[in-house]
Order: C-alpha cells, then sequence, then structure tokens
C-alpha cells in the first residue's frame, strides 16, 4: 500500500473510468485508488472490478443508498 491514496467519485462513468484509473497508475509515483460509485446504472462498477484483477492497489465502494 502506498502513502497516497487518490479518490475517484463516480455515476455513470463507464466511458471514462478506465482511462482514468490507467493515467493515475501510469504516474511515476504509487499510488491506491478508491473508487467511490453511485450505484451507476451504467455499469460503472463493473468495469472497475474487472480492473481490480490487474490492478492489487484499486478498491471500490459502491454506494447503496440514495439521498
Amino acid at each position: 500500500m502506498s502513502n497516497t491514496l487518490v479518490i475517484i467519485p463516480t455515476y455513470n462513468e463507464k466511458e471514462n473510468i478506465e482511462a482514468i484509473i490507467k493515467a493515475v497508475f501510469s504516474q511515476e509515483k504509487q499510488f491506491d485508488i478508491l473508487v467511490v460509485d453511485d450505484s451507476s446504472p451504467d455499469g460503472t462498477s463493473e468495469i472497475v472490478s474487472n480492473l481490480q484483477r490487474k490492478f492489487s492497489n484499486l478498491f471500490l465502494e459502491i454506494r447503496k443508498e440514495k439521498n
């Protein structure tokens, strides 16, 4: 685990989330990433879940509650 955590809030970011995650991980400094998805119906969390197989320092929290 690195000392720096990048938090990425998402809602319907299916088209962007993979590129965003890969851009953060391509940096010279090592980061941990926490994606906080607001129950996106477009499959954003599924993309992140698949990327977790490749990146051990990628974490996903799915918010189930609606305000």
